[in-house]
């Protein structure tokens, strides 16, 4: 391979949330962190050569982003996922969570409901929860396994006071890809009820063979006119820290609210984050192509770990993202304490499941994006202590 990820590379005392803090965060320096959903490998040099050379000018006002920051986004949508869309549809976000509270503020009021299908990324709930809004939640089902979209449920939960429907596509803790005919069944739901789509495409990017993500807002005119649709640099390309996300809004009436809203906060780009995902955009596909390879290889690693030396935990094989959902009810501990096991006995830090939505008790999100040996160390941990019991 061109770029080495399996080089550790150290990084405490870079102020990482991931790494720094153990601590305060587990009571223990000790903990394997593996708990965050970013990665332990140099983004492309590509990257870092645009904002080392960025840092050399030595000034850092306010940014401005140039049009080929808008075409860059453009073209790799359409290389990437086959959606052409235009310039006009794009609008600033500091980052996908951000963007969602933002949504929330400009399109609903205070006791509005929202709707989710858990189990989801945990911070949808606090989206909804702490800007006033009650959460609905219709719990996708599980067939052997894998997950899938609930229609009917979810036809069932609605009432006039729902204003909108935040979709997790890929899904995060699941790894879920949607298929076609559910995202046109969600985005038809919507519409016939005035429902606003918010698609969380963050790991859109992050898809292994045999899957393909399909943007929701490029299924039809009348959907993306109906989507807000959020994306990254920084799952694809390890840049969170540069606080640079994009609504694509194609619905001049939705994308003024939006852009109100966004202005009232003050929240402006970040220099590095406007240079920075240029940079990846244009000049990262390579590295994009070798890092799918890799963590190709690490869920082929541990699913192959759990299944042959820690049978206790079910694991099935995710078509998105780095993210595992590991099914630990069956290892002989009260499902509400998993996490604290493998804290205490593991020595390794874990995403708590049921942080995702009721279905996920018993469950947890575990992050790859490391070298093997550190995976390998990981899972090394968990099996004396799953096995121990």
């Amino acid at each position: 391979m061109k770029y080495d990820f399996d080089r550790v590379i150290d990084r405490r005392g870079t102020c990482s949330a991931k790494w720094d803090g153990l601590l305060e965060a587990y009571g223990d320096e000790d903990v394997l962190p593996m708990p965050v959903a970013d990665m332990d490998f140099r983004c492309p040099p590509a990257v870092i050569e645009a904002l080392k050379k960025r840092a050399e000018h030595g000034i850092f006002g306010y940014a401005n982003k140039p049009p080929s920051y808008f075409q860059a986004i453009v073209d790799w949508m359409l290389r990437r996922h086959g959606w052409q869309m235009e310039k006009d549809w794009l609008a600033h976000s500091p980052g996908v969570v951000p963007g969602l509270n933002l949504v929330v503020l400009a399109l609903s009021h205070p006791g509005d409901k929202i709707l989710v299908q858990s189990p989801v990324y945990y911070p949808f709930f606090n989206v909804i929860r702490n800007n006033g809004r009650q959460i609905v939640d219709s719990p996708l089902k599980v067939d052997d396994g894998r997950y899938a979209m609930d229609l009917e449920d979810l036809e069932g939960k609605f009432d006039p006071r729902v204003k909108m429907l935040i979709l997790c596509s890929p899904n995060n803790p699941t790894g879920t890809v949607w298929a076609t005919e559910d995202l046109i069944g969600v985005s038809e739901f919507c519409l016939r009820h005035h429902v606003t789509v918010v698609s969380d495409e963050i790991h859109s990017d992050l898809v292994y063979k045999g899957a393909k993500h399909t943007p929701t807002a490029s299924l039809s005119p009348e959907f993306a006119q109906n989507t807000i649709t959020f994306i990254a640099p920084s799952k694809t390309f390890n840049l969170p820290g540069l606080s640079t996300s994009v609504a694509i809004i194609p619905n001049p009436r939705l994308r003024d609210l939006y852009s109100n809203m966004l202005q009232n906060v003050g929240s402006g780009a970040n220099v590095f984050g406007v240079v920075g995902l240029e940079a990846a955009y244009r000049y990262g596909e390579d590295w994009l192509e070798e890092l799918l390879e890799y963590l190709g290889g690490n869920v082929d690693f541990l699913v192959s770990f759990v299944q042959e030396r820690i049978p206790k935990v079910k694991v099935r094989r995710p078509q998105a993202t780095y993210l595992m959902w590991l099914d630990c009810r069956g290892i002989g501990v009260d499902p509400a304490s998993v996490q604290e096991f493998m804290v205490k006995r593991a020595k390794v830090g874990l995403n708590d499941g049921a942080a995702f939505g009721p279905g996920g008790v018993g469950f947890l999100r575990m992050n790859i994006a490391c070298p093997r040996r550190v995976l390998e160390e990981g899972l090394r941990r968990i099996e004396e202590a799953v096995n121990s019991l």
